[in-house]
């Protein structure tokens, strides 16, 4: 199940962020953008969804929001227990279909370019690869799927 986070969500969803991001420390030379996010603040803007299994456990996040006539998907995280249960797709998979019915014509997303595995995964998902520039002191690779 998909549902929009609440307060309560948080400590999970920090958690979360923490334990999908922590292996990227060494490689980034810092933590990731997702592991110092304002999870606050984006919840209380009703940017982030939870998904959960059939009791009802915190399984992994998403934030997301409209920007002109796009989706940007700003972070997406599993945790790790979770991995390889499809949670991520289905994560991806509501952003897009919120974005259909939205009427917005494509979602945006973008990964650190040291996080190899996604540079795989979002291709395979049908996102293309449109651009790659270091911003707020990151190395970012820019991917884009229409809807």
């Amino acid at each position: 199940m998909i549902r929009l986070a609440t307060a309560n969500d948080e400590p999970n969803i920090r958690e979360c962020a923490e334990q999908a991001y922590s292996q990227y420390v060494a490689a980034i030379g810092r933590k990731p953008a997702p592991m110092v996010a304002d999870y606050a603040a984006q919840i209380a803007a009703g940017i982030v969804y939870v998904a959960t299994d059939e009791q009802a456990t915190f399984q992994g996040f998403i934030v997301f929001y409209t920007e002109e006539r796009h989706i940007l998907l700003e972070n997406v995280a599993v945790l790790p227990s979770a991995a390889g249960r499809g949670v991520g797709k289905s994560l991806i998979g509501f952003c897009e279909s919120t974005g259909r019915q939205s009427g917005m014509t494509a979602v945006h997303l973008y990964t650190n370019e040291m996080m190899t595995e996604n540079l795989l995964i979002y291709p395979k998902l049908g996102y293309a690869k449109v651009a790659q520039r270091t911003e707020d002191g990151f190395n970012r690779v820019y991917f884009e799927k229409p809807l």
